[in-house]
C-alpha cells in the first residue's frame, strides 16, 4: 500500500488507515504503517481524516489479527457506522510522536528530501520509502535539475550510503554511483 508523504510542516502524521469492517458490533480493521504494528494503540486519541474532513475518536481496544488491527473506537457499535469509516486515515498530531535520538529519523521526515551524491549530482527526491527484509529502501523520484528522469530504489543504511542528512536544508547526502 503506497500512501502520500505529508506536505511539509502538516501538523499530523498519517500513522494508518482504517480498510473494513470486523464483525457486526462496529470494530474496524486498521492497517498500520507503524513498526511494530501495533504501536498505533500507543495513541488512545485519533484524528480521522478523509480529503479536507477530519473527525476525533477515542480507541476502546485493538488486537493483532494477522497484518492488520482490530480495533473497537469508542461510541461505535453498529456495523453500518463502522462501514462509514472505512478509507479514513488515521492522523496524530506531530507533535505526540516520541522524540527521537540524534541520528534517528521518521520516514515522514525523509520524504521530500533532496537525494544528492557526495560528488554533488542531484538524484531527486525521496518519494517515499519501502520496508524489505533486510533494510529500509528510499524511492527516489526525478525533480526539477535532477540528473536524469530515473526512479531509483536507493538503500536507507546510515553510515554505508547515507553520509548526511539536513533536515533544515531539506537534503540527503548519499555515497552512490548514480550509473549502478
Amino acid at each position: 500500500m503506497t500512501r502520500q508523504p505529508e506536505p511539509a510542516g502538516s501538523p499530523l502524521v498519517v500513522l494508518g488507515k482504517i480498510v473494513s469492517v470486523h464483525g457486526i458490533r462496529g470494530a474496524v480493521k486498521v492497517y498500520s504503517h507503524t513498526d511494530p504494528l501495533d504501536n498505533v494503540l500507543d495513541y488512545p486519541e485519533w484524528i480521522l481524516r478523509k480529503g479536507n474532513a477530519q473527525q476525533q475518536v477515542s480507541v476502546v481496544a485493538g488486537r493483532v489479527q494477522g497484518r492488520i488491527l482490530v480495533v473497537q473506537l469508542k461510541g461505535l457499535a453498529d456495523r453500518d457506522k463502522a462501514l462509514e469509516l472505512v478509507d479514513w486515515e488515521i492522523c496524530v498530531p506531530r507533535a505526540e510522536l516520541p522524540a527521537l535520538d540524534d541520528g534517528e529519523f521518521y520516514w515522514h521526515q525523509l520524504e521530500g528530501l533532496q537525494v544528492v551524491t557526495v560528488d554533488g549530482q542531484l538524484l531527486g527526491r525521496i518519494d517515499h520509502l519501502l520496508e524489505t527484509g533486510s533494510n529500509d529502501v528510499m524511492v527516489v523520484k526525478p525533480c526539477a535539475g535532477s540528473l536524469d528522469q530515473r526512479e531509483r530504489l536507493l538503500p536507507y543504511l546510515p553510515d554505508l550510503y547515507v553520509k548526511h542528512i539536513d533536515l533544515t536544508e531539506g537534503v540527503m547526502q548519499v555515497d552512490w554511483d548514480p550509473e549502478f
